[in-house]
């Protein structure tokens, strides 16, 4: 066997297939909407507090530990926690270390790692590819208008320049071109 292979449930597991599987759990757990009793406000800012992370990570992530590596006194009172959060992910043992605030510094693992709360600290990657009926859609808007209005639209959709976080702008555009 020449492909990377790792241990999953006493079975070996194709590398590639993992890593898929991790991928897709944390994009699961990033586009997980929190839910609104849970935000909170401070000093203008959103955030969730640590149980409820903790009741998510329980849930997403079990098994996962939290060790402090090192405490600095920073002021007079506040100090800085140096952490180490590790995990289970789909067959990996998985660890990162955050430096923060003391009541702020595994909340920030959570969020950094785990991808908790992802829609509260403003850490969704939208994915930017059309669906095949967006593209579609906005294509065949674009051949009502004209044959080199489609193969603009076309181009455009092929290079990016068109994609799902502008698209409804770009297609109510092509809508009143259309109805002129």
């Amino acid at each position: 066997m020449n492909e990377l292979s790792i241990l999953e449930n006493g079975a070996i597991t194709n590398v590639k297939k993992a890593l898929s599987k991790i991928t897709e759990h944390h994009k699961k757990v990033s586009d997980t909407k929190t839910k609104k009793v849970f935000i909170k406000k401070k000093m203008g800012m959103d955030y969730v507090e640590y149980s409820v992370m903790r009741d998510i990570a329980d849930k997403e992530f079990p098994g996962w530990s939290w060790t402090v590596i090192s405490t600095e006194f920073a002021g007079t009172e506040a100090y800085v926690v140096h952490g180490r959060l590790k995990w289970f992910d789909n067959g990996v043992w998985r660890e990162g270390d955050a430096t923060a605030a003391h009541r702020d510094c595994i909340k920030k693992a959570f969020n950094m790692y785990m991808n908790i709360c992802d829609d509260v600290y403003r850490n969704q990657v939208e994915d930017p590819e059309l669906s095949d009926q967006q593209k579609t859609e906005i294509i065949g808007l674009a051949n009502h208008i004209g044959a080199a209005k489609e193969r603009e639209i076309r181009q455009f959709v092929n290079d990016g320049t068109i994609n799902a976080i502008n698209y409804k702008g770009a297609f109510n555009k092509l809508k009143r071109l259309a109805s002129e």
